[in-house]
């Protein structure tokens, strides 16, 4: 009832002309309001932030970054030694078998693998046996964890015990960091069989007086050279063919060595006979030995070859090879004569026969083709065409020769015919040509395609062909067994002919003339 002023206080002033707002002083009703003031406890919170009020709130520093395990784990493994047992039902050697295998364990996605080192010519599947992946534990579906392996225990893997002996020292390091206490480490199992083939075997030989490390250490780099040839002409394509025999006097054993030359025409194999000992003599009862199945011994030889068995001038016969020894080079001749007192090194001359001139037999002629062309096939693999005279086919190109002739027939309708026999100068052919006539009841035309021509009774090997200067009037040609008669020629032929008159017989040119002396009679005036 005492209040008597209940309007609201102005909040809204101005200043140079801007506007402003201000906080009220009042309440209604006229009670002071004290709003710049504060408690006792905000009080006590600003005395104990006296920093932050001068500097600012503190910053804090941020949370740690999430770090994923196959990162935080990448590339760490766990290692465990361990090797497990394995029947062996059918052999009496090794009742069983160990094999050493490697535990490894990955912390980054908690999987496993057993790898067994492999083992050359052991004939056993070996490498990985089990693949990475997260092993079953139980039933229950839990699987291995890091916590679950230590050191002299059994783990067992798909119905496989594994008896883990030791670790690495990452692995013990890790293990003892988070709290695990490590058993003490065992000693690995080894294969009985394994260790047994180690063992040499015991030999009741008595040994040789015989040093054969003495006789390395002396003879070592120290070979025989002898030059030898191998004649091999009684078999088919044989020849005398050179080789190089080497003794190494370090440990008894040669090799035989081809020569080869520039063309020689074989394969560069550069070794016959391979570096090895070779048998000289056999013992008496092992004729029937399969040599060819098993390794020759000393028990089956009783004599080898050595260096007193090879000499200059003698054959000497290796693996069923006979070789005639015909020089040595000087080493070879210095140590005979210290060692043996040999002094007589007189190199043999090797005489080479001269191959056997085989004849060459042409087979006769088979009618196919020419007989220039099918004589090409006789002399090479890929026949190539007979040589032309190219100058007489350049003097003599398009120069034909023509004759008239008639057909020698006892039939009275061939008699009648008549043909023209063009002779080409440049390649010696002739050619029959047959003028039709009409109503005569035979078709004209080509009677014979250019060919050459050989005289009766000529054979393949001496052939001999018809020439102009047998082309004279009356004379007959035999043509496949056709016999035609020249009746004529024009004048062209006794033209040529008068030209090179040294060319022909005088019979053929004076036969020709008189053949056209009465055609130039006739045409002299009267």
């Amino acid at each position: 009832p005492q209040k008597t002023s209940f309007h609201r206080s102005q909040t809204l002033g101005y200043r140079n002309g801007f506007a402003f707002a201000r906080l009220p002083t009042v309440a209604v009703g006229g009670e002071r309001l004290y709003v710049n003031q504060l408690s006792q406890a905000e009080l006590e919170d600003l005395a104990n932030r006296r920093p932050m009020l001068t500097y600012g709130q503190a910053k804090q520093a941020p949370p740690p970054a999430f770090v994923p395990a196959h990162v935080a784990f990448d590339k760490k493994i766990l290692k465990f030694d361990a090797y497990f047992q394995e029947d062996v039902p059918l052999s009496q050697a090794e009742p069983y078998r160990i094999h050493q295998v490697g535990i490894y364990y990955y912390l980054e996605d908690d999987s496993m693998t057993v790898i067994e080192p492999v083992v050359q010519n052991s004939g056993l599947q070996q490498g990985k046996l089990l693949k990475r992946h997260r092993v079953p534990k139980n039933d229950q579906g839990e699987h291995y964890h890091w916590k679950d392996l230590n050191r002299g225990m059994n783990i067992t893997m798909y119905g496989r015990t594994y008896r883990i002996v030791n670790c690495d020292p990452f692995t013990q390091v890790f293990l003892e960091s988070q709290g695990i206490e490590l058993n003490p480490p065992e000693e690995m199992a080894f294969d009985p069989y394994t260790e047994m083939q180690r063992m040499p075997v015991h030999k009741y030989i008595t040994p040789s007086d015989f040093d054969q490390q003495k006789q390395f250490l002396t003879y070592d780099k120290q070979v025989l050279c002898f030059y030898a040839t191998w004649d091999d002409t009684g078999s088919m394509f044989g020849e005398n063919r050179p080789y190089v025999i080497h003794y190494y006097l370090a440990d008894g054993t040669l090799e035989v060595r081809e020569v080869h030359k520039p063309n020689d025409g074989r394969d560069p194999f550069p070794v016959l006979i391979k570096r090895q000992r070779l048998p000289k003599t056999f013992v008496d009862n092992k004729n029937t030995f399969p040599r060819c199945v098993l390794e020759i011994s000393d028990q089956e030889v009783l004599e080898w070859y050595t260096a007193k068995d090879f000499a200059v001038g003698k054959s000497t016969t290796l693996l069923g090879r006979t070789f005639f020894i015909y020089d040595c080079d000087e080493f070879t001749r210095n140590f005979y004569r210290d060692k043996f007192g040999i002094t007589d090194f007189q190199p043999v001359e090797i005489k080479k026969q001269p191959p056997e001139e085989i004849p060459q037999v042409i087979p006769p002629y088979n009618g196919f083709g020419t007989l220039e062309d099918s004589l090409q096939n006789c002399f090479s693999l890929c026949p190539k065409p007979p040589r032309k005279d190219v100058i007489k086919m350049l003097e003599n190109d398009h120069e034909v020769l023509r004759y008239q002739v008639a057909l020698e027939s006892p039939n009275p309708e061939d008699r009648k015919r008549r043909f023209i026999l063009s002779y080409s100068l440049s390649d010696d052919m002739i050619s029959i040509y047959e003028p039709p006539v009409r109503n005569s009841g035979i078709i004209g035309g080509k009677y014979l395609r250019k060919t050459r021509l050989a005289k009766p009774g000529s054979t393949t090997e001496n052939a001999t062909y018809y020439e102009p200067s047998d082309l004279t009037i009356g004379a007959t040609i035999e043509v496949f067994g056709r016999r035609f008669v020249v009746t004529g020629a024009d004048e062209h032929v006794l033209n040529y002919m008068e030209s090179k008159a040294e060319r022909f017989p005088a019979a053929s040119l004076q036969s020709l003339r008189e053949h056209f002396r009465p055609r130039q009679v006739d045409k002299e005036p009267a």
